[in-house]
């Protein structure tokens, strides 16, 4: 692909282009927005502020003095990975929350992460039966942010219409994600970006991913689905991640076998090509029967 005459899907609103090639532009029908946006249903609006900042007045905030870090702690290391990049299969992924508009640190701090925008040039191709993919232009060391899911924030009742009003040949970009906090309790957050979205909506499901989503809070208490690389990703590699969410988190054993339930909805086949593959993509059936 001659990138001089490609078409930047982001329509310039992200920090780094993302091409396809002239004449594809037509097949790209969605309104770009590089952050989400309030969508029916939605009990948060994700634009509003709702955190306090810190107090910090240097280049970066330090753990010693930063109220943000010591109530949160320190989730990226110098390099800007993710350190919990190396946590256990068998533990959850813990919260993370970068420093935010209301904070005096500058805009160069460490913990400002997945709000400067896509960390590599990524670029789009077609990826057979599994239609558009991303691939990377660079080498993407392990832990390090690449780009986010952003689309409409929806409520379940919400979700729910939009999945029962599929067809079977319509694409399902909508998410649920699933977060446990004390006392038992599960914070629950839909993103579509069908109609509304970014880039991340372009990626592919593999049984075998490269990237795993991370919610990252900044300004709002609407997460931002980061995507962030699980091993170190060569140039040229396509950009994957688990629909499911298992890789690198621990699911509810009864949300596992609720995806793998295929006499219960018409499955769509996954064809990621890895050697684990499940043979058809996840598909969270708990948001049909909620409610």
């Amino acid at each position: 692909m001659n990138l001089m005459r490609g078409y930047d899907v982001c329509c310039g609103l992200e920090n780094l282009a993302v091409y396809v090639e002239r004449g594809e532009e037509s097949l790209l029908q969605f309104e770009y927005s590089p952050e989400h946006v309030s969508g029916p249903g939605a009990d948060q609006d994700p634009s509003e502020i709702t955190y306090l900042g810190c107090d910090c007045v240097s280049t970066s905030c330090r753990p010693d003095s930063c109220s943000c870090l010591q109530h949160h702690g320190e989730l990226y290391d110098e390099n800007l990975c993710l350190r919990d990049c190396e946590r256990k299969e068998t533990d959850f992924s813990r919260p993370v929350f970068e420093c935010n508009v209301m904070c005096k640190c500058s805009e160069a701090c460490k913990n400002r992460v997945v709000q400067r925008g896509l960390g590599y040039r990524l670029q789009m191709f077609k990826g057979g039966p599994k239609g558009w993919g991303l691939h990377t232009l660079e080498f993407i060391p392990k832990g390090r942010f690449v780009c986010q899911y952003a689309g409409e924030v929806i409520g379940l009742a919400e979700a729910r219409r939009r999945l029962q009003s599929q067809k079977p040949g319509d694409m399902n970009y909508l998410i649920a994600v699933k977060e446990h906090i004390d006392g038992g309790k599960m914070i629950e957050t839909f993103v579509d970006p069908a109609v509304v979205g970014n880039v991340g909506r372009f990626l592919n499901h593999s049984c075998q991913p490269n990237l795993f989503m991370v919610p990252v809070r900044v300004n709002s208490v609407v997460p931002k689905l980061a995507l962030f690389a699980g091993r170190d990703i060569l140039a040229g590699e396509e950009l994957m991640y688990d629909y499911s969410g298992r890789y690198k988190n621990v699911t509810e054993k009864a949300s596992v076998q609720e995806t793998t339930d295929i006499d219960l909805v018409e499955r769509k086949p996954c064809y990621c090509g890895a050697e684990t593959c499940s043979g058809f993509l996840p598909f969270d059936i708990s948001v049909m029967n909620s409610g």
